[in-house]
């Protein structure tokens, strides 16, 4: 495939899936990470990988990896990650923010406390990812991602009811 050919299907295939893109950075939005910064990223990290991809899962699968990935490792690398964001950050995060009520904007607020991981797990499984799915994105075992969603509803239900 020439450059020109590659360019167009990465554009074409970037269109069809930006909602995973954009689902998965505003899962992730900070101050430090703000959802233009996050979201140009990932797409620079899927640009350079691109080229690599085989088709050996869903290209869905390969974007939810690379964007989780690209996500969570940024936020690795700076250590000032707030431990939780207030309600009113969602407004700006999340693409229809009035169609949400209080009680899952509290929910999205719960789910940005978890641990990195953790929220990447909600996320997929809010999704309604397979278990299955859900490992192959994150490159966990089916058990440990079936242990790991137990465990951050377990969580979450106790932030809730605090």
């Amino acid at each position: 495939m020439d450059k020109v050919d590659l360019e167009k299907t990465f554009i074409d295939t970037l269109r069809s899936n930006e909602r995973i893109i954009y689902k998965v950075c505003s899962f992730y939005v900070s101050d430090e990470f703000p959802l233009a910064d996050l979201y140009q990223e990932v797409v620079s990290n899927l640009w350079a990988a691109f080229p690599r991809f085989k088709n050996g899962c869903s290209i869905s699968t390969w974007m939810y990896r690379i964007a989780l990935n690209t996500c969570i490792s940024g936020m690795r690398k700076d250590t000032r990650r707030p431990k939780g964001l207030p309600v009113s950050i969602l407004q700006d995060a999340i693409a229809e923010p009035e169609t949400l009520s209080e009680q899952i904007k509290e929910m999205y607020y719960h789910i940005y406390r978890l641990k990195t991981m953790e929220r990447a797990i909600v996320l997929l499984y809010l999704e309604e990812k397979s278990y299955q799915e859900i490992a192959d994105i994150t490159g966990l075992t089916v058990s440990n991602v079936a242990t790991k969603i137990k465990r951050s509803k377990e969580k979450l239900k106790k932030m809730s009811n605090l």
